[in-house]
């Protein structure tokens, strides 16, 4: 990146690995690290596919309970969708930045896959 903060590896296999169904994960957020030189995973913020309709009623609400208050985060959100003529699924990519903006602002990029 042109910032000079990179991206950690285990971002990049978690990136891959919701791009396949038997390792899915329906959210997981990033965040810097301590130093502020890499996107890191963020420890126990993720929704399992596995957890919908276990421990987990509905994954978009949980996503959101997910976000801080305070603080920057990156997400990846695995969201399902419908149009009139089929049924939809795109990875998304969120920059969660609440404490630059009064109300939540998400700034998403569609990765199709």
């Amino acid at each position: 990146l042109a910032s000079g903060v990179t991206v950690n590896d285990e971002v990049i296999k978690v990136f891959n690995d919701m791009k396949e169904i038997k390792k899915r994960k329906k959210a997981v957020l990033f965040r810097l690290s301590e130093d502020k030189r890499q996107i890191i995973v963020e420890e126990a913020k993720q929704i399992l596919v596995g957890d919908i309709g276990d421990t987990v009623e509905d994954p978009y609400t949980s996503f959101v309970k997910l976000l801080p208050l305070h603080g920057c985060r990156y997400a990846l959100y695995d969201a399902t969708y419908e149009t009139k003529e089929s049924k939809k699924e795109d990875l998304v990519f969120i920059f969660w930045a609440p404490e630059r903006h009064g109300n939540i602002v998400l700034v998403r990029h569609v990765l199709h896959h």
